[in-house]
């Protein structure tokens, strides 16, 4: 771990617990930082501020005093769930305190290189398939970051024969000043999490972010055929290198209907993708990309391509219950993602969705509509998607929980249907998390059995 001169001896705040503002404060606590913390959740509930103040530091919770900032701290680490309108933040930007979230803590004390992955969707399985593409190379992976294990853990023990495989997020990426991975990817920009971010564009500016910082000794991995990042990636002094799904380009990596193919000469056959759908092809070539630079084995790159099933709670295989195929794919948490979920099927498909009302359009269903058997929903958007299901002319009905909703899937599905959970929403209503959510789903398959 490399030492921090901007800590030492410095008073930091972190603002926000939970897994990664836990870690970020007994790293900066090793640094020899004076470290408060602060979360708004009640100390006698709060598991990780008892196991902080053990250790020494300052703790403060249940909520954020105004005078906060009267300690004289010369940094904050925020968690990065936490909106910079938070007055504590507000305030601090006034008084010109540095902002960081976690993960530039853990860029700045690692003697690892540094492979970053962000978008709108995908992230999740590009980053697993690079890993699984490294895991038989020259360098040792270690995955972090919004899989894995909170990235200031990972960095600490990091050394120069090891490669960070680093999911991030929009929030995490504002909250960045130094960051420099020296591959970035960005598998697509879609409109999202426009509750926490300003407007879109600065949500583009926060997924940007990932390469501001890369020179010509750098890599940027991004999405050729989308225009709204060829425009953008023009902002950054990466090397870029483009993927294209819809045919056969002399730059960058691309595929066709029966190859794959790396500057522009083939690679491997197409038909050695195990994973279905067109986002997922997306994925499969920003991760080969990746690991071609990283000089992985092309024997180990095409075996994981055709052995990776996908990731948990993305398009994932649950199984077969008389007939009947059933999806997880909790993770869609907006209607582009389940667009995309929808593009890998043949079979009729009973769709299960819904959740947080956050205001998305479903516009993006629309051309994947004519497959769907039914749309039984539930939560804050089942108004909403059920006047949607109606204008189009899609049978569907409203329902308390996704239990009922998936129940009434079964009872009216035939053998040869799909029965996909894709919520095309946020979980928060009733889930504190898109896990949650799919682990139910599962256990409701499950109980079938």
């Amino acid at each position: 771990m490399k030492p921090l001169k901007e800590v030492y001896h410095q008073k930091v705040l972190v603002l926000g617990l939970a897994k990664s503002g836990t870690a970020a404060a007994e790293t900066l606590h090793e640094l020899g930082a004076f470290v408060t913390v602060n979360d708004a959740k009640p100390f006698e509930e709060n598991e990780h501020a008892q196991h902080l103040l053990k250790q020494g530091l300052t703790v403060i919770c249940g909520s954020h005093p105004e005078n906060l900032l009267d300690e004289g701290f010369s940094l904050i680490v925020k968690n990065p769930g936490i909106p910079y309108s938070n007055p504590v933040l507000q305030e601090a930007l006034k008084r010109g305190i540095p902002i960081w979230t976690e993960i530039e803590l853990a860029y700045r004390i690692s003697d690892a290189q540094m492979v970053g992955i962000t978008g709108s969707n995908g992230k999740t399985t590009t980053t697993t398939l690079l890993m699984e593409m490294l895991s038989k190379g020259p360098l040792e992976p270690l995955v972090a970051g919004n899989i894995g294990t909170v990235a200031t853990t990972v960095a600490k023990s990091a050394t120069k024969n090891n490669v960070i495989v680093t999911e991030l997020s929009s929030f995490q990426l504002m909250g960045t000043v130094k960051l420099k991975p020296s591959i970035a990817i960005i598998t697509n920009i879609y409109e999202a999490h426009l509750d926490y971010h300003s407007d879109l564009e600065e949500y583009i500016q926060a997924k940007l972010a990932i390469s501001q910082n890369q020179t010509n000794l750098d890599t940027l991995i991004y999405n050729g055929e989308q225009e709204v990042l060829v425009a953008r990636v023009k902002e950054t002094s990466a090397k870029l290198l483009p993927f294209f799904v819809s045919g056969r380009q002399d730059e960058g990596i691309s595929a066709d209907q029966e190859w794959v193919y790396w500057l522009g000469n083939p690679l491997y056959k197409r038909d050695e993708i195990r994973l279905p759908g067109q986002h997922n092809l997306e994925n499969v070539l920003a991760a080969t990309a990746a690991a071609m630079l990283l000089h992985a084995p092309l024997h180990q790159i095409r075996q994981t391509v055709s052995t990776f099933a996908g990731v948990k709670h993305r398009t994932q295989f649950a199984g077969e219950w008389e007939g009947r195929l059933f999806y997880n794919d909790s993770k869609a948490t907006n209607a582009l993602a389940t667009k995309s979920a929808l593009e890998g099927f043949t079979r009729p498909v009973i769709l299960l969705a819904g959740g947080k009302e956050r205001d998305h359009s479903f516009d993006e269903l629309i051309p994947y509509l004519g497959n769907l058997k039914a749309v039984y929903h539930y939560g804050e958007t089942a108004p909403r998607l059920q006047q949607f299901l109606e204008t189009h002319q899609v049978k569907g009905a409203p329902f308390e929980t996704l239990t009922q909703a998936f129940e009434q899937a079964v009872a009216l599905s035939e053998p040869g249907d799909v029965i996909l959970l894709s919520p095309a929403s946020a979980s928060w209503d009733q889930y504190e998390s898109f896990e949650i959510r799919g682990d139910e789903f599962l256990a409701l398959y499950d109980s079938l059995k």
